[in-house]
């Protein structure tokens, strides 16, 4: 929901990723996202950690502003993969 001015702050910071603005209720259906219709319509959150090669490891559809992934929680999460993978990397290897 924030402007396009704030969106393109965001990218200005140097992100890594590319951000999506101006979603239509078509686009969001393509990866199944939650779209409102009050307000003239929008889509909701949607957040998916993506591993090596654009790999989904994880995806968040919120409904409203109740399940949102905090940075805290990524880095979690992707640290329990890591120690994942390797665990298996070193177990494949014996």
């Amino acid at each position: 929901m924030d402007d396009l001015e704030h969106a393109k702050e965001m990218v200005d910071k140097g992100l890594s990723f590319p951000v999506a603005y101006g979603v239509s209720k078509e686009e969001s259906e393509a990866f199944g996202a939650w779209w409102s219709e009050d307000r003239g319509g929008y889509i909701q959150p949607s957040e998916f950690l993506l591993g090596r090669g654009g790999v989904v490891l994880g995806s968040i559809y919120a409904s409203g502003p109740v399940g949102r992934m905090g940075a805290d929680e990524a880095i979690r999460l992707i640290t329990r993969r890591e120690q994942t993978r390797r665990q298996e990397e070193g177990q494949a290897a014996h």
